[in-house]
């Protein structure tokens, strides 16, 4: 089931309307988001899925560019006054349905005039709107999706925000305090000047290093100790595993040669 149905005029502001979809989708799920140009299945008959979906949803949003109210139809003369237009037909559906319909402004879109909508859609004019300027597109769309998940209290963020997909910000707590915290991937790169930063992108990054170490637990092991490991050559670097077992290092050792050997 379709929550939100974005209704839309190609020669107006479709791409507006794809990234509200796109957006929307991300923040609720997929499935909730229902756009013609992705949700209509290659076969299926599109007027009974139009209707269909207008008539299942909670909430349409009436997205609307500079070109929407005189945009030129088929036969010629305003769009609108077509009783066909399929942009007409959608908000007349919601509106007969008791369906909430709110206009997106984008851009430089101004209020709709009074009187200037055929009757079946005159009340998108009275309508309180939102608007999406693509200079301040991403708090405009997160305001249009906290605008949504107040209409359609079920919708709440079913679906995780990209920041706390892999890779991105979550919340946690340290020493009793919420703090952001970031999940970082593997990033192979070379970078000198030792111990990089933590961000988003890269996690912990140690480049150049020139002496021990430690990414274990236990006791660092730094050069001669009884029952310890004594490397010499061409400015070893080896990093110390779990200290176990009376001092054994379990780790891979590197020297700057490229050989390897395993500390037992």
């Amino acid at each position: 089931m379709n929550s939100v149905f974005v209704n839309y005029r190609s020669s107006d502001e479709e791409a507006s309307a794809t990234l509200i979809e796109r957006e929307l989708s991300a923040r609720f799920g997929a499935d909730e988001i229902f756009r013609a140009g992705k949700s209509i299945r290659p076969g299926e008959d599109f007027e009974r899925a139009l209707l269909r979906a207008v008539h299942r949803c909670d909430l349409l949003l009436a997205v609307i560019g500079p070109r929407w109210l005189d945009a030129p139809g088929a036969a010629g003369g305003r769009a609108l006054d077509d009783p066909d237009d399929w942009t007409r037909r959608e908000i007349a559906e919601a509106f007969a349905y008791g369906i909430t319909v709110v206009p997106v402004l984008v851009g430089d879109a101004g209020r709709l005039p009074a009187g200037s909508l055929p009757e079946d859609i005159a009340p998108l004019e009275r309508c309180q709107y939102r608007r999406l300027n693509h200079r301040n597109a991403e708090a405009d769309i997160e305001l249009l999706a906290e605008t949504v998940a107040e209409l359609v209290p079920g919708l709440a963020r079913r679906a995780p925000a990209a920041e706390e997909k892999a890779g991105g910000r979550g919340r946690n707590t340290f020493n009793g305090q919420a703090r952001d915290v970031y999940q970082a991937g593997t990033v192979n790169e070379y970078r000198y000047g030792g111990i990089g930063s933590v961000s988003a992108e890269g996690g912990t990054v140690i480049g150049s290093a020139h002496g021990p170490v430690h990414t274990g637990s236990g006791d660092q092991i730094n050069g001669t100790r009884v029952n310890g490991p004594q490397f010499n050559g061409g400015g070893v670097n080896y990093v110390a595993g779990d200290v176990k077992d009376g001092g054994r290092l379990n780790a891979d050792v590197h020297d700057r040669r490229g050989s390897r050997e395993r500390g037992e």
